[in-house]
């Protein structure tokens, strides 16, 4: 051979079209982002949108490619102050044109020294050869397709000219490219006559390939297509192909060669049956084929514009029209039929691996092929339904999708999981099977040079050394040097005039195919997934990404399918590539929110649905409050009666417990829908435990954990159904009623995902115990302390309800204007109970020092009151035994009234607190600490004390202080007498109180007076005998009167001494008053009440 012909060894055609391949695709990323740049106003370059420039930007247009900067100063003026920064902003865009235009020139020249025999022989050849034409096609395509590309890189010359006086260098050619590329397909038809033959026989040997892929699904379902278990006596046997690659090559990589090479080598249309059969068939399988990402190219229309113009094509143009109206007619329908049939086949599939994960070994085809279907089908449906051609879109708009993409995404994680089973079963098939097969067949070539003889001697060498114990070791194969090894064998002998031709060795070429495909299940297994299943192009189809997951959610039967969605979140960065690395974040970010978008959609929607599960839980735990059985009590009281109750016809209510009778299985009641429809959703959230995206972690169920605490927080403030305006709120044995029905329902959800509820409990709970929950809103205890405080306790003050001693509980007082509620609903034990159990020891707390706030507030008026009867109450404190003195001091007292309102009020607050404190012992009583950290009952009680110290009088001292503090006892014990006018302090033994509350007055004593006198360090003893004696005194005045208005309550407003005090002992009470008068009083007041029931 003579030194002017290259060797094939030397001509490197599988590292050029490995090479130009991969910067083929990143030079379309690049193009296809300038053109959305400039498709978007936001984001195109600023010079093609200024007003001021537009002038200049037209001109450079028209005139392009030679623009004459010289003579057209004036047109041009307004770049010259931009051109710096126009050198700087479109630098991007111009090189990027400039790199395709190398490119462009580079990737023919490779084309000459090709020749094909068969698809299935040389695949590696083939395959990069049609991607290579398919690429190059595109990115011409794709670049003639950015409007403003004329005006960009006339912007960019003409600032370089102005800045560097000549043309950038490469600014002729590019130029004249752009030119001769306006119409890319019709010079590209051109360009590729002199590779018509190479292009064809590439295209031709697709012939036992694309139309056995493309069948119906009735063929599929005849030949039971991808079912394991249809031949169980073959279930172990391994799935094998004389074209292994060629069974999961995508259809639409198929579709895509097929079009473009015939449309660019079309003269063998007209002479060869098998070319034109091909491309019938694919024009009649899509209206629209993917260029690049959501770019598409509409087959039917543009092949008929290149065709209308060469004689005598009116025969291949009447082919294309009925081929389109066949696509239109029946392609949506065959697709549908695909879809459906391949759901059931995957899902098939995706259990029995899931059962017996070790038949990947043998089935690792069957995966890859059930991938390489479903995606073509998938993205074959994304494309059509956003370029519909036709009326009816039924055919494009599937609500099963999702289905199909979640036994998708469920092979994969199969893949993923078990990837060493099949690293080992194919570790043991290379070295045991594989090996001796090839070494056979490398023997029995009659010639095998050199460089081929190197090749195939390290093929089998690499294969033999293979064992078992390395991926025990976890070592990490790598068997792309093999895989390009064989690439170049395959280029070596299919130039013209190989010594070795592959074509005369087909079951060579057929068994490295096959191992090829073995070496693969061992180290790549990933780029697998990624070449048979990536859906990186939902990343361009937003809109209807959204859409099918909307539809997903709102059908229940494909709401368990909807993790598949943030699932394919993580597929969005392989679509990424290393020449255009600024958009990595762009993706990257979309990914983010499409991914968060979607987990939190689902956990609203679990929500919702959960919520109306408890609403309807609550309606029936409702139905089982004590209010709502005296209906049924009086229909049996009068049932026993006989008597006629309720109008005729009147429907009998229905009893709790009658929703759980069923006649049948048929009957479905609306909870059972919530719950089947809840338990559908969270098999979806409990799917995966996390998912990554872009290096962020998602963890679906904490989605749902952090809405159903807030949900749940909301809805127990919304349970207390308190209204501001009118003043009304729930009881708490209700609301804990409902509280405990939402609580029992949460507790369920363990049984459908794997959260814990536990601390949704805490978090929600604790909050609630505080007056504003961590979003800065009002709780229940808030709530509730404000409606004791400020509506009920204020009625008390208003006189319309009384504290019963007797029944431990606050009851409404016949009045004129009816209270809207009735006090002992709300205050009785078993509702503070209620209330101490939702509130909590920190909430009661809460509600102890407000209550604390308005006795304090309290004892800060009264104190005033002191001052200003300072004087009379300090001689009144010495004259108790001198009657006429006391009784001319007493009427020169002002405020009487008021310090006995003042101290009722301050009893009855006191009077409230102990029977919350009481309840909250009774419900904490297992607790110790919780109890005593709530305040377990004390002679002196800390939080008054607390409360009354914080009060600081400005310019008094501690002296004055403590005199204020024992005139206040005075000044209370000589105002008692004047309770025995009012006729509201008539005793009731019923209640064992009196109707205007006076009877918490003692409380009130014995607490204020123990806690002032603990801040001031006095004698409790001493000033609480110093009180009795002035109270005996004072009360004993009333015997004397003669006046029966003023004396005629004088027996009940004795018992007020019947007080019992932690500091008092009754031996002190009968020195100043005698205990007989006590005995004598309960008589009279008894008696009284004996004739007024009478």
């Amino acid at each position: 051979m003579s030194r002017g012909v290259i060797q094939p060894s030397q001509q490197k055609l599988a590292e050029k079209l490995t090479i130009l391949n991969d910067r083929g695709i990143g030079m379309l990323t690049r193009v296809y982002n300038i053109k959305k740049a400039c498709g978007d106003p936001k984001a195109k370059p600023s010079y093609l949108v200024d007003k001021n420039l537009e002038s200049a930007v037209k001109f450079i247009v028209r005139k392009f490619p030679a623009v004459e900067t010289r003579n057209n100063n004036q047109q041009l003026a307004q770049l010259q102050k931009e051109k710096s920064e126009i050198l700087k902003n479109l630098a991007l865009y111009y090189f990027t044109f400039v790199d395709v235009m190398e490119f462009k020139f580079v990737v023919p020249e490779i084309f000459v020294f090709l020749h094909f025999s068969c698809q299935t022989v040389n695949f590696d050849l083939t395959k990069n050869y049609l991607d290579l034409v398919v690429t190059y096609t595109t990115l011409m395509i794709i670049l003639s397709r950015i409007e403003e590309r004329k005006a960009i890189i006339g912007l960019y010359n003409y600032a370089h000219e102005m800045t560097h006086g000549a043309s950038d260098r490469e600014y002729p050619r590019l130029g004249q490219m752009i030119v001769d590329y306006e119409n890319p397909l019709k010079k590209m038809m051109e360009e590729f006559v002199p590779h018509g033959k190479s292009l064809s026989d590439a295209l031709i040997s697709l012939q036992m390939v694309y139309p056995r892929r493309n069948l119906s699904a009735d063929q599929w379902r005849n030949a039971q297509l991808l079912s394991l278990i249809s031949a169980p006596s073959t279930m172990l046997n391994p799935a094998q192909s004389d074209t292994m690659p060629c069974e999961y090559l995508s259809l639409d990589t198929m579709e895509k060669w097929i079009v473009f090479g015939f449309i660019l080598c079309h003269a063998v249309l007209n002479s060869d049956a098998a070319a034109l059969s091909l491309w019938k068939l694919a024009l009649q399988s899509s209206t629209c084929l993917c260029l690049f990402r959501d770019e598409v190219f509409h087959i039917h229309k543009a092949a008929e514009d290149l065709f209308v113009n060469i004689r005598g094509y009116n025969k291949r143009i009447n082919d294309i029209r009925e081929c389109k109206e066949q696509a239109l007619s029946h392609a949506g329908s065959m697709h549908r039929e695909r879809r459906k049939f391949l759901r059931s086949a995957l899902k098939e599939l995706a259990t029995v691996l899931a059962d017996q994960p070790g038949l990947l070994g043998p089935k690792a085809l069957f995966v890859f092929m059930a991938l390489s279907f479903a995606r073509d089908e998938i993205i074959w449906l994304l494309r059509h339904a956003d370029n519909i051609q036709k009326k009816s879109t039924d055919d494009f708009i599937d609500k099963h999708i999702a289905e199909l993409i979640f036994y998708m995404e469920e092979l994969r994680a199969h893949v993923r999981k078990y990837g060493p089973v099949m690293q080992r079963y194919y570790v043991q098939y290379l070295s045991g099977f594989d090996a001796v097969v090839l070494n056979e067949l490398v023997q029995n070539l009659s010639v095998c040079p050199e460089d081929e003889s190197i090749i195939m001697s390290s093929f089998v060498n690499t294969m033999t050394s293979l064992s078992v114990k390395q991926v025990e070791d976890g070592e990490v194969f790598d068997f792309r040097g093999m895989r390009l090894d064989w690439f170049r064998l395959q280029a070596y002998t299919s130039v013209s005039k190989a010594s070795l031709g592959i074509a005369d060795h087909k079951e060579l070429g057929k068994m490295m195919n096959t191992i090829i495909f073995h070496t693969k299940m061992v180290d790549s297994l990933v780029e697998m997934l990624v070449e048979t299943s990536d859906l990186s192009i939902f990343c361009f189809y937003s809109r209807a990404f959204e859409k099918m997951f909307q539809q997903c959610l709102e059908l229940p039967s494909q709401s368990r399918h909807s993790i598949c969605f943030p699932l394919l979140c993580t597929h969005f960065m392989s679509c990424t590539h290393e020449l255009c690395p600024e958009e990595r974040h762009h993706i990257g970010d979309r990914s983010l929110s499409l991914c968060n978008m979607f987990l939190d959609e689902m956990a609203k929607q679990a929500r919702n649905l959960i919520t109306d599960i408890c609403t309807e839980q609550c309606t029936l735990s409702d139905q089982l409050l004590p209010k709502h059985c005296a209906k049924t009590i009086s229909q049996a009281v009068n049932k026993k009666s006989k008597k006629a109750t309720g109008k005729k016809g009147e429907p009998e209510r229905e009893k709790p417990g009658v929703e759980s009778m069923r006649k049948n299985r048929l009957l479905v009641t609306n909870l059972d829908k919530l719950h089947t429809a809840l338990s559908e959703l969270c098999f979806s959230i409990n799917y995966v435990p996390n998912l990554v995206v872009w290096e962020h972690t998602f963890t679906p169920r904490e989605y749902l954990t952090s809405h159903l605490e807030i949900r749940f927080t909301k809805s127990i403030v919304g349970m207390t159904m308190y209204n501001q305006a009118t003043q009304e709120i729930a009881k708490p044995s209700e609301l804990l009623t409902s509280v405990r029905a939402y609580m029992t329902v949460l507790q369920s959800i363990e049984n459908y995902v794997t959260i814990d509820i536990t601390r949704v409990f805490n978090n929600v709970l604790l909050q609630q115990t505080q007056h504003l929950d961590s979003h800065g809103e009002p709780t229940i205890t808030s709530l509730y302390t404000n409606w004791y405080l400020e509506t009920l306790l204020r009625q008390v003050s208003n006189g319309h309800i009384a504290y019963f001693p007797a029944m431990k509980a606050f009851v409404n007082l016949p009045t004129e204007n009816e209270l809207t509620f009735n006090a002992e609903e709300y205050s009785d034990i078993s509702e503070m109970r209620s209330l101490s159990e939702l509130l909590g020891p920190y909430g009661m707390k809460f509600l102890s020092e407000s209550l604390m706030w308005h006795i304090s507030s309290q004892v800060a008026e009264l104190k005033k009151l002191v001052v200003e009867n300072m004087d009379v109450l300090t001689q009144m404190r010495t004259s108790f035994d001198k009657p006429d003195h006391m009784a001319a001091l007493f009427k020169k007292l002002t405020s009487v009234d008021s310090v006995l309102k003042r101290m009722t009020i301050i009893g009855v607050i006191l009077s409230f607190r102990s029977l919350a404190q009481e309840a909250l012992r009774d419900v904490a009583m297992n607790v110790y600490e919780l109890s005593s950290a709530a305040g377990l009952p004390c002679e002196i009680d800390p939080a008054l004390v607390v409360a009354l110290s914080s009060q600081k009088s400005e310019n008094i001292s501690p002296e004055e202080e403590y005199k204020i503090a024992c005139l206040l006892m005075v000044f209370v014990a000589v105002s008692l007498p004047t309770l025995a006018s009012n006729v509201m302090s008539q005793y009731s033994p019923a209640i064992e109180g009196h109707c205007n509350n006076i009877h918490c007055l003692a409380k009130a004593i014995n607490q204020i007076a123990a806690a002032l006198f603990t801040i001031h360090k006095g004698s409790i003893e001493d000033r609480l005998k110093e009180f009795l004696a002035l109270a005996s005194s004072s009360l004993l005045k009333i015997g004397q009167e003669t006046d029966k208005m003023t004396t005629r309550n004088r027996e009940s407003v004795y018992l007020l001494l019947d007080m019992e005090s932690p500091f008092l002992t009754m031996d002190l009470l009968e020195s100043c008053f005698p205990y007989v008068l006590l005995r004598n009083a309960y008589h009279a007041v008894y008696k009284q009440s004996i004739s007024a029931n009478a």
